[in-house]
């Protein structure tokens, strides 16, 4: 590979940032099956992309899902359906104060965790919800993830939670995702001594990517009000307008 040669004006760029993001924040939601304080190696990988944001005065917020007693189900609130308790309403209106949600997950059997399932259906149990302008509720948010393992799977769960994502009405920037993987079976992980993974060139330029890619997208977001307000609304839609739908004869 030809060797990178950068000149003054791109080193000085490197170093000192031109970007306002002092009125954005971000949550990043842990989901280790491992409870405070146990030691989540998927929050080692968090805490690279959380010092990035920080270093530009984000305002970042950390949670591990596993942390609260959240109901299995899909509706705002599952003490309306019988369940004793529910944590999960002052969780969403974290989401919503947020204009970045990055969701974090180990790998398990090639798969998310379960809890970060969880989070997506409790996510998915709002998503009908409307803004005020007559679009889903997550419109205007930029959402991205992490993944950590020593087993084979990052791109299926990055995949999956990506996908989810775009589909409740997150946007999803270029490169959106990072991962670590250590050794195939029982070898060390992310924060193990000797793992490696800290030090991951690989690991590091992509976690920095996606961080970069989240902050630009929200800052376009919320300078542009969010997503523009037509073709979008599922109040109009409901009220008849069918912004330029090609068939005449549907109603």
């Amino acid at each position: 590979m030809q060797e990178t040669v950068l000149n003054e004006q791109q080193m000085k760029d490197c170093e000192e940032s031109r970007w306002d993001f002092s009125d954005l924040k971000a949550l990043f939601i842990n989901c280790t099956l491992k409870k405070t304080p146990e030691l989540s190696h998927t929050e080692g990988l968090i805490r690279v992309s959380q010092a990035i944001m920080e270093k530009n005065r984000v305002a970042v917020e950390v949670i591990r899902a596993v942390d609260y007693e959240i109901a299995y189900g899909v509706y705002p609130d599952m003490r309306e359906k019988g369940w004793e308790k529910d944590d999960w309403p002052p969780l969403f209106r974290k989401v919503m104060d947020a204009n970045i949600l990055v969701l974090c997950s180990p790998i398990w059997l090639g798969e998310k965790s379960s809890i970060c399932q969880k989070v997506i259906e409790r996510l998915y149990g709002q998503s009908g919800e409307l803004n005020e302008h007559g679009q889903y509720a997550y419109y205007g948010r930029a959402g991205g993830c992490l993944i950590t393992g020593n087993e084979d799977g990052a791109k299926h769960c990055g995949m999956g939670i990506l996908y989810s994502l775009q589909h409740l009405g997150f946007v999803i920037p270029p490169q959106a995702d990072a991962a670590w993987l250590g050794e195939i079976g029982p070898g060390p992980s992310y924060l193990d001594p000797g793992s490696g993974g800290p030090e991951n060139d690989f690991t590091n330029r992509n976690t920095t990517f996606m961080t970069w890619n989240l902050m630009h997208m929200a800052r376009v977001l919320k300078d542009m009000g969010g997503i523009p307000a037509h073709g979008n609304q599922r109040s109009a839609w409901a009220a008849g307008c069918r912004f330029d739908h090609p068939n005449p004869e549907y109603r």
